[in-house]
C-alpha cells in the first residue's frame, strides 16, 4: 500500500497531445507510431466479437515485477513520467510532480497516481490474452518498451476501468490522437483482436490526428 497523505492536484489547460502550453508534458511513454502507420496497423487487426471475462483474474497478469534493485515496474513509470522525482531506499517517491494527460491535472502526491495499462488487462483477456502463457501475460502487464503504461490520476484511471475506446476516451480531447495510436500499437504488437465498436472509435480518433 502507498502512504496515504494529502494530495495536491491542480487543474491545468493543455494545448496539444503531450504539451502543456510551452512546457513539455510530464508523461513520457515511448512515442507511438505515426498516425499513418497506426492506420496501417489498425487495418491489419482482426475484428471479431469480444470474448468474455470467464476465468479472468488480475493475478494471471503478474505485476509489478522487479526492474532494478528495489524498483518495480510501477516505480519505474513514476520516475519516468514525473519531473523532479526522488525516491528512498525502497524506491518510494519522496518528491515529484506528475501531469495526468487524461484529465489535465498536475499531481504532487504519488498515492493519487495510478499506473494505467493503455489496453487494460481484462480487455486484453477478452481480446486474445486468455490463451497466452503466464509469462506472456506478465510481459504484457509490465511492458516498458511500448506505450502500454502511463502515470495518470487515480480518478481518471478508475473512470476508465476496463473499457475500450468504444465506451471511454480521455476527457482531454487533445490527446485522443495519440491515445488511439498507443492503443493500436499495443494491440498490434501483441496480436490482439478488436470489436467493431472499438475499431470505429479508434478510426474516429485517428481521423482527428
Amino acid at each position: 500500500m502507498r502512504r496515504l497523505v494529502a494530495c495536491s492536484i491542480t487543474v491545468v489547460a493543455a494545448t496539444t497531445a503531450w504539451v502543456v502550453g510551452t512546457q513539455p508534458a510530464l508523461a513520457y511513454p515511448p512515442t507511438p507510431p505515426s498516425a499513418s502507420t497506426a492506420q496501417t496497423q489498425l487495418n491489419s487487426l482482426t475484428v471479431k466479437a469480444e470474448g468474455t471475462t470467464t476465468g479472468y483474474s488480475r493475478d494471471k497478469f503478474p505485476h509489478w515485477r522487479t526492474v532494478s534493485g528495489t524498483c518495480d515496474t510501477r516505480d519505474e513509470v513514476l520516475k519516468r513520467d514525473g519531473t523532479g522525482v526522488t525516491v528512498d531506499s525502497d524506491c518510494e517517491p519522496t518528491a515529484g510532480k506528475w501531469y495526468s494527460v487524461y484529465d489535465r491535472v498536475y499531481i504532487t502526491d504519488d498515492s493519487a497516481i495510478d499506473i494505467d495499462h493503455i489496453v487494460p488487462l481484462a480487455e486484453a483477456w477478452k481480446s486474445g490474452a486468455s490463451t497466452w502463457t503466464t509469462a506472456r501475460r506478465q510481459q504484457f502487464a509490465n511492458d516498458l518498451t511500448i506505450a502500454q503504461l502511463i502515470a495518470v490520476s487515480a480518478s481518471s484511471n478508475r473512470s476508465k476501468g476496463d473499457r475500450d475506446p468504444g465506451s471511454w476516451k480521455p476527457t482531454n480531447t487533445s490527446v485522443h490522437c495519440i491515445y488511439a495510436r498507443e492503443w493500436i500499437w499495443v494491440k498490434y504488437t501483441y496480436g490482439l483482436s478488436l470489436q467493431s465498436t472499438e475499431k470505429t472509435a479508434l478510426q474516429q480518433m485517428l481521423n482527428a490526428c
